[in-house]
């Protein structure tokens, strides 16, 4: 499991922390609470797929960029990691339409 921690306001001025549990990325406010997550199954060899399979954010949470913040932080280890990605998840798939910077990364059949 790994975590990152960003100060960037996306839940409304406090800190979050990323983490990568295994299945499933976390967005977790400063009081631990599970903010958002982003569902993933791990396909291939190192490195290998990640393929998004559903996005959720708290209610108390949404309209606050948690789901943006999260989907970017998780593409951005996919990155760092050398993996693809495939969007199920028809958040990550508007995500990636609106953020061309991540097309490398994802896996056309």
């Amino acid at each position: 499991m790994s975590e990152r921690t960003s100060s960037d306001g996306a839940d409304g001025g406090g800190d979050l922390r990323f983490v990568d549990a295994g299945d499933r990325f976390e967005v977790r406010a400063s009081d631990g609470v599970v903010a958002g997550f982003a569902a993933y199954q791990r396909y291939g060899e190192d490195p290998g797929t990640l393929v998004f399979t559903h996005t959720e954010v708290d209610p108390a949470y949404e309209g606050k960029g948690v789901g943006s913040a999260l989907v970017s932080q998780a593409l951005d280890q996919a990155r760092q990691a050398g993996e693809g990605v495939v969007a199920m998840c028809p958040f990550v798939q508007a995500y990636l339409r609106r953020h061309p910077e991540y097309e490398d990364l994802v896996h056309r059949d």
